[in-house]
């Protein structure tokens, strides 16, 4: 019996095939561009999307023989959501989390229910990227394209109504629409109500673990999975990235370290407090059902060396060709190993937390003619640092206390960039057996409703196992102490600066 893990992400998605034992038996991903049709927009082709998702499932379906797969389940990006007609077409392409063109359908709350009312209910600080926002941007702005939506669908339930099951939210996605009651855990009528937008264009929520259902006969035909395979609800991925990395209790906290930097907390009941409200903190269910969430993320981390790779690493992308090494790898060796006394603030597709100011800008404060190219890279990963520690420096102040970091992701397989992040926060960075936490907490979720595994705990416990951890340098840390205390003034020092640039 095996067990299928996706990930539905940004830029990709991926499948991982699973036995019992969580041992990889396959793996394949596919990648699909980003589309920017104005300013502040960031959209993906669904066509493109769903196409990847079907060869990929097809990929990883035909490896498995005579091990047949007894359940799928799936991790998916948050907030981005696609206007579906009542045939299923879709009417508009997917709205990502990174667009900021609903910044005035966000402020528009201070009008109405009021930003700490709407943070009461949904778990949700005032920011344009939620769908809800989107839904109401896209009736003022297409109401050509609104009068004929029959849903507005996140990536999962459109993969469940085309593999012909009645599409289903969890509570994780669910809880990103910022129309999601995390308390009673259903719709939020008050909300829905002051949005003027019907619950009817959202799919019914459903526990994350939960089966959607099983595969038809026409599912099965266009995926290779067999007919009756289980379909469960899976999350939203950083939750799901939290639940494969073992993040099942209070306290802990995983680092994703990928295009995003995310750090997901588990909490045992909800926290609303203002200060949560005022740092921009969420809070909404965990995907292991029992528990809650929240998350302090930047935007670009992993895409800020993606960047530079792009636009600057010619000579280092050759190199690697050549070595036939990994190009990041190239990119990171012999670093110098002072701190730069560069001060770069990643906010080059707007800030996440703790600002969440969709019109944040990168700044770089420090540049001379002595900093070389070396010096350069090494102060675009100290700047990521630096915001890690900006937030859990600001969940502490929320009453939320993290002990050391569960690190996945790509970027967890830099050993010097976990070490320079624990020098700068002061917190341990542990890496893990797995690192595609998210494919495997589907899996585990999979599992259980196919009687793979007795529990989510149970399944933690066997597959999830630590690996390397590194330990912050006293010395360094006190160094980096004195250069965060200069970072964490740079921003609102520019803000106003940045913001007449609109």
């Amino acid at each position: 019996m095996s067990l299928i893990g996706m990930d539905i992400g940004s830029t990709n998605c991926k499948a991982i095939l699973f036995d019992a034992e969580g041992g990889q038996l396959a793996s394949a991903s596919r990648e699909y561009p980003e589309v920017y049709p104005g300013p502040a927009m960031l959209e993906l082709d669904p066509e493109l999307v769903w196409n990847a998702i079907v060869e990929v499932l097809r990929s990883v379906a035909a490896e498995a023989g005579a091990d047949p797969v007894k359940a799928v389940c799936f991790s998916s990006l948050g907030e981005a959501f696609t206007p579906v007609a009542a045939d299923g077409g879709f009417l508009h392409n997917t709205i990502c989390s990174a667009d900021n063109r609903a910044v005035a359908q966000s402020d528009g709350w201070h009008e109405t229910l009021g930003a700490p009312r709407v943070f009461e209910i949904t778990g949700m600080p005032l920011h344009p990227s939620y769908t809800l926002n989107k839904i109401m941007w896209l009736r003022e702005h297409r109401p050509d394209i609104y009068r004929s939506i029959h849903k507005c669908l996140l990536w999962p339930e459109i993969v469940h109504r085309r593999l012909g099951l009645e599409p289903r939210l969890d509570w994780t996605l669910a809880g990103r629409t910022m129309a999601f009651d995390v308390v009673g855990k259903c719709w939020a009528s008050e909300v829905l109500r002051a949005a003027d937008v019907s619950p009817e264009l959202l799919a019914t929520p459903i526990r994350p673990g939960d089966v959607v259902g099983e595969l038809g006969r026409e599912g099965a035909a266009l995926t290779g999975l067999p007919p009756g395979c289980l379909v469960v609800a899976g999350g939203h991925d950083q939750p799901m990235n939290a639940l494969g990395a073992g993040v099942i209790r209070e306290g802990m906290a995983v680092d994703g370290m990928g295009t995003v930097e995310c750090v997901t907390v588990a909490f045992e009941k909800p926290v609303l407090t203002e200060t949560m409200r005022t740092h921009n903190y969420c809070c909404y269910p965990h995907a292991h059902a029992d528990l809650y969430a929240s998350l302090a993320f930047t935007y670009t981390s992993g895409a800020i060396l993606r960047w530079f790779r792009d636009q600057f690493g010619r000579a280092e992308v050759a190199a690697a060709r050549t070595e036939g090494r990994d190009v990041y790898e190239v990119l990171l060796a012999d670093l110098p190993a002072d701190p730069t006394g560069l001060y770069l603030v990643p906010y080059l597709a707007g800030s996440g937390t703790p600002y969440m100011d969709p019109l944040a800008k990168g700044v770089l404060v420090g540049l001379t003619l002595g900093c070389d190219r070396k010096t350069f890279i090494k102060g675009l990963l100290e700047g990521t640092c630096y915001e890690l520690a900006l937030n859990v420096q600001g969940l502490a102040d929320a009453g939320v206390s993290i002990g050391r970091l569960r690190c996945t992701g790509g970027g967890s397989r830099s050993p010097y960039w976990l070490q320079l992040k624990a020098d700068i926060t002061g917190h341990e960075c542990v890496t893990l057996n797995v690192s595609e936490s998210g494919c495997q907490a589907a899996a585990m979720l999979a599992g259980v409703q196919a009687g793979v595994y007795a529990s989510v705990e149970e399944a933690v416990g066997l597959l999830v196992k630590e690996n390397a951890c590194f330990e912050p340098r006293p010395a360094e840390h006190r160094r980096y102490r004195e250069h965060f205390e200069i970072y964490r003034d740079v921003w609102p020092a520019v803000r106003d600066v940045v913001h007449k640039m609109r």
